[in-house]
Formats: structure tokens, sequence, C-alpha cells
């Protein structure tokens, strides 16, 4: 990949779409992950205000330390940037109390719960975005948004802006190194952060991001009966999420009335 020519290329699409839309800058939400850390650092590299958010539910500790890592360098590079912790633990454990949750082995009530920390996460960013006048910037790839659907709907998939979403997340990580990010950004497994025990991306997919995107790359080209061995599984698993996720790559839906009914 020609890594100088994309980030070149990201950087003035987000400088200009950020012109023509008449705002200030972008906020992101750090997590300590790579999608985050890239895409904040191609913020920064516009010039505009970027403000970057870190927003720990009940986080590992891990998690936070690699993304204030990641923010104090920004910070010692750019003079544009902000940053600040919105501690979001206390609302999440309200919500969850008001939600009369209780956490059973129902494996629809731990989703819904995984998918309210990013839901929470998401009107954060639009408060800080709206009262700082900028857009709230996202951070999936194109595996994650387009081809198996990892994410959550309204959550880290409610966004303004999607700069990466073009790019396989093997791609994310070597713009990471031509960015010359931290090491521990670069080396950091991948995973979502929205469950109080450590699951990475691969423990929860059940397939690697290569792999993954090895399928992708062939999808509508090859079928089931192309493949065998591991390349079969990963077709499957494949197959089946990007099936179930259908309703977060497609617009949303609308039921056209017919002009002669409006008379």
């Amino acid at each position: 990949m020609q890594t100088e020519k994309v980030t070149e290329k990201i950087v003035s699409w987000l400088r200009t779409y950020a012109d023509q839309a008449g705002v200030k800058g972008y906020v992101i939400g750090i997590s300590g992950g790579v999608d985050s850390a890239v895409v904040s650092t191609l913020c920064a590299m516009t010039g505009l205000k970027t403000m970057l958010l870190e927003m720990p539910i009940h986080q590992n500790a891990e998690h936070v330390s690699r993304a204030w890592e990641h923010i104090n360098d920004l910070k010692s590079r750019f003079d544009n940037i902000e940053a600040q912790t919105t501690d979001l633990t206390s609302s999440f454990d309200e919500l969850y109390s008001s939600f009369k949750a209780n956490e059973t082995d129902s494996p629809n009530e731990k989703l819904a719960l995984a998918n309210t920390r990013a839901r929470l996460r998401m009107l954060t960013l639009y408060y800080y975005g709206q009262t700082n006048g900028l857009l709230v910037c996202g951070t999936g790839n194109k595996v994650e948004d387009f081809g198996i659907g990892f994410y959550t709907k309204y959550g880290d998939g409610g966004v303004d802006v999607s700069p990466i979403a073009d790019l396989y997340k093997t791609e994310v990580y070597k713009l990471a190194k031509s960015l010359n990010l931290v090491e521990s950004i670069q080396n950091a497994i991948p995973t979502d952060g929205l469950w109080d025990t450590e699951r990475t991306d691969e423990q929860q997919i059940g397939a690697s991001y290569p792999e993954l995107e090895k399928i992708q790359k062939e999808w509508g080209t090859k079928t089931e009966a192309d493949y065998s061995g591991r390349d079969l599984e990963v077709y499957r698993i494949f197959s089946r999420m990007n099936k179930a996720a259908q309703h977060k790559i497609q617009p949303i839906p609308v039921c056209d009335i017919p002009e002669e009914w409006r008379n």
C-alpha cells in the first residue's frame, strides 16, 4: 500500500469535508486501539481542532493507559489537540439499574448491555461535538463496517464521517506504522472493549482479520464450494455474519407510498 498517498488523500478529504460543513474540526473517541489512534492522527494532521475523548466504562486499565500514551504522544506532536477523560462508568451503572438488568446467562441481554456501552459513548461524542462545533469522526474499517458488521448500530457506527472505512484492518496497521504511532498501539491485539472480561476480536469472531480479509476480497466471485479446510471455516463465519449484518450495512429501509395515494 502507498501509505503516503493514502495519508495525504484522507487528510485532504477530512479538511475539505470540515470546511464545506462549516465546522471547526473533529471529535474522536480514543479506545487504546489502532483504529482510533490512526484516525485521530489523521484528524490532527488536518490542522483543524481535534478533540480526543477517552470514555472508560469499567475499563481495562491497560486500555486506558494505552489510550493516554497515544493521546500524550499526539499532544507532543500537534498543537491543535484537546483531550479529556469523561468517565461513563456511573452513567452506565445507572442505566443498568434503570433497565433492571440482572446479567442472566441470556446472550441477548449480555450483548444488549455491551452495545449500551457503545451507544453511551456515541451520545457523549455528539454532545461534545455539538457544543464545540465539531463533527464525530468514525473509526470503523472495511472488514468491520462492510464485511461482518462488527460494530454497534448507533454506537460506534453512529458517526458523521468515516475516513478509514475503505481500508482493511491490515492496511490500518500499515498506516499506524507509517505514522509512527506509539509501539503499544501498533502491537495492540484488537478488542472492542465492551465487556468486563477481556475478549479479543478474534475470540469473538472466530477468525483473524487477515483470514476475513481474504474472504471479503473474493466475496461475490467465489462460493462455498471453492473453499476447503480453514478457508471454508472462515468463509462460513464471514457468510453468517455478513448475512446477519445486512440491517447495518444496507441503508435504512423506507416504505415507499405510491404518489397516486397522496391525492
